[in-house]
């Protein structure tokens, strides 16, 4: 078997949070919390989950965008947290990040050919204006803009096209893998499906690796080869897409399924209500993080005993004490 182009394993990633008089007491938010899986060279892994699970954190985390606290992040063989800043940089050539908001993400004092073709000049990878200026133009009508758009400031687009903008940016580098930031929940319905398309063409057109976050479980589904479900900082269930939607096994991931919306009025779907309220991860339950809100835990084993990723069949991974 060939080597995964993306190994996480551990990946643990904690902010201090002050609190009380004088903001004299931290306490420690544990926004990822021993994350691991595999991504292999061409695949889209869709990671999924409630806002606030550490979803955004984990795909920062392995560009080093963010520091990570523990854990290693290899890519290609090398171990990305151990890298010092000068190869860091060299290595950001391979991996890339298409943000969230493309309100935020875009300079607005530069042009879209400043920011389109900035990475070209850091990296060096043009030898004279002109190409420069081909390059920036070709990268701008790959993602369905016109040529005459790179002497336009990002104010004069809308969010749509920013967000293109931005998965032009992403692509001038030739990149290997690309963290999808949730880069279609800022945008209208219609203008989602083009965005996820593009991206679906572009995957195919440069052999990409995504790792795609979203909380949109339909959108996960159709964009994913395999998604990973995570639940306070945790990975509860990684299956193939249509194993995942076809057989969940995690009550986690049951409960998430069972909300999304069916195409089909004659069609009738049991919901899963679940109790509660997602417990704070700056103090996490004892045992399974989930137990307090399960509908089908076992005491105390379930609030006593954390369980891990196990495998299953058809590499089915749960982590679930009565699932695995």
């Amino acid at each position: 078997m060939t080597e995964p182009l993306l190994r996480v394993r551990a990946l643990v990633k904690n902010f201090a949070v002050r609190r009380g008089f004088l903001a004299r007491h931290t306490d420690l938010l544990r926004a990822v919390d021993h994350v691991s899986f595999d991504l292999d060279a061409g695949e889209t892994l869709g990671v999924v989950g409630e806002s606030g699970c550490g979803k955004s954190t984990t795909g920062r985390c392995i560009l080093r965008l963010i520091e990570p606290d523990a854990g290693e992040v290899w890519f290609e063989g090398k171990n990305v947290i151990a890298l010092n800043q000068s190869a860091l940089r060299a290595l950001t050539r391979d991996m890339q990040i298409i943000f969230q908001d493309p309100y935020t993400s875009l300079n607005p004092r530069k042009t879209v050919g400043s920011i389109v073709g900035e990475a070209l000049i850091i990296h060096r990878l043009v030898k004279s204006a002109k190409e420069y200026k081909d390059r920036v133009i070709e990268l701008l009508e790959l993602v369905g803009l016109r040529a005459e758009h790179n002497r336009r400031f990002p104010h004069e687009f809308s969010g749509g096209q920013r967000q293109r903008i931005g998965i032009a940016r992403a692509l001038s580098v030739q990149p290997k893998l690309i963290v999808c930031d949730e880069p279609v929940s800022a945008l209208d319905m219609s203008i989602q499906a083009q965005v996820i398309n593009l991206l679906q063409d572009l995957r195919r057109k440069f052999n990409l690796t995504y790792l795609f976050i979203a909380h949109d479980l339909s959108v996960i589904e159709h964009v994913s080869d395999r998604v990973a479900v995570m639940y306070l900082g945790r990975v509860v269930e990684i299956a193939s897409a249509r194993e995942l939607y076809t057989n969940p096994l995690h009550p986690y991931t049951e409960a998430l399924l069972s909300a999304v919306p069916v195409p089909d009025p004659k069609v009738k779907r049991a919901r899963v209500l679940l109790q509660g309220e997602v417990p704070s991860p700056i103090n996490p339950p004892p045992g399974c993080p989930f137990h307090p809100r399960c509908p089908i835990r076992q005491m105390p084993l379930c609030g006593v005993e954390r369980p891990q990723l196990k495998q299953t069949a058809n590499g089915h991974q749960v982590a679930c004490h009565l699932r695995s």
